[in-house]
């Protein structure tokens, strides 16, 4: 069993990025700008954007935190996206979800212009993911194509169960998996929490990518020898034990499913860190597309 680990990995991600900005400011040229819209106080938002900012100032960027009150209307919020959109020394930025209720997301993501769309949510970016061309892919999928490729883990032609459905994960990933690719070419089953007869489709898996949202909800007499397991799933789960009060477990039963597999990611520490990498690899995209 070989652990896919995602801090180290994307510590090298962020190593290739600061070569590349560094060699950008020798030649005069502006560092990558990310800006990142926080509205509101949610926690782990926070703990999330100041990841965000403090790996931004480590690979060299510029970089830009908007902090908004929770109760700001939508129209102000749309008056910030149209200031960023607008930035010309800006290159690419985040509106941080979840948004307060009474702000319409999708109202809110399509009014960003797909050219700084780094979180690569805007349906202009995913139309032409799917089409094989120039996109911003979101993160996490972007995060696991990079596992897969650096980690040398075959995919083509193998069976991957994808189970979830998000247009932030489960979507994307399985459209990415069955294109031309490094880390593609394989035969790609969509599954979810209302498909019938899951545990027979990821027993036949080469390939499981959890996206679930369940704690633990994979184990071992579910996935054959060999298998190859990419857990996103991230829940706090309440441990009276813990200091935290809470531990936190993914989609897979990792001690016993680890036995079976021969890759496998951990969490923490597997598909979460490599989610802000990609972000930054997206902001340099951008700074050198447009």
């Amino acid at each position: 069993m070989i652990i896919l680990d995602g801090k180290k990995t994307s510590n090298e991600i962020k190593e290739e990025i600061k070569i590349t900005v560094n060699s950008m400011k020798a030649s005069g040229e502006r560092p990558p700008h990310l800006a990142a819209i926080l509205v509101g106080n949610d926690g782990a938002s926070l703990t999330y954007v100041g990841s965000k900012v403090r790996s931004c100032e480590y690979v060299g960027f510029d970089s830009t935190l908007i902090r908004l009150e929770s109760n700001i209307s939508e129209e102000e919020l749309l008056r910030h996206i149209s200031d960023l959109n607008q930035d010309d020394n800006l290159d690419g930025y985040i509106v941080q979800l979840p948004l307060p209720n009474h702000i319409n997301e999708e109202k809110i993501l399509l009014a960003i212009d797909p050219k700084k769309d780094v979180d690569g949510f805007h349906p202009a970016n995913f139309g032409k993911m799917a089409l094989e061309l120039n996109a911003f892919i979101p993160a996490t999928p972007f995060g696991i194509l990079q596992l897969l490729e650096r980690y040398k883990i075959p995919t083509s032609g193998k069976h991957c169960v994808v189970v979830g459905r998000s247009h932030i994960v489960g979507r994307p990933i399985s459209i990415l998996m069955s294109q031309k690719g490094p880390a593609g070419n394989a035969t790609v089953t969509v599954a979810h929490s209302r498909t019938e007869n899951l545990d027979l489709l990821t027993r036949s898996a080469d390939i499981v990518i959890m996206a679930l949202g369940i704690p633990e909800y994979l184990t071992a007499d579910k996935v054959k020898e060999g298998v190859v397991i990419i857990d996103v799933g991230i829940t706090r789960v309440p441990d009276k034990k813990h200091p935290k009060g809470y531990v936190i477990k993914g989609d897979v039963a990792f001690e016993e499913v680890s036995k079976k597999a021969k890759f496998i990611t951990p969490v923490p520490g597997g598909v979460g860190p490599m989610t802000i990498a990609m972000l930054l690899q997206n902001t340099l995209l951008a700074r050198q597309w447009n």
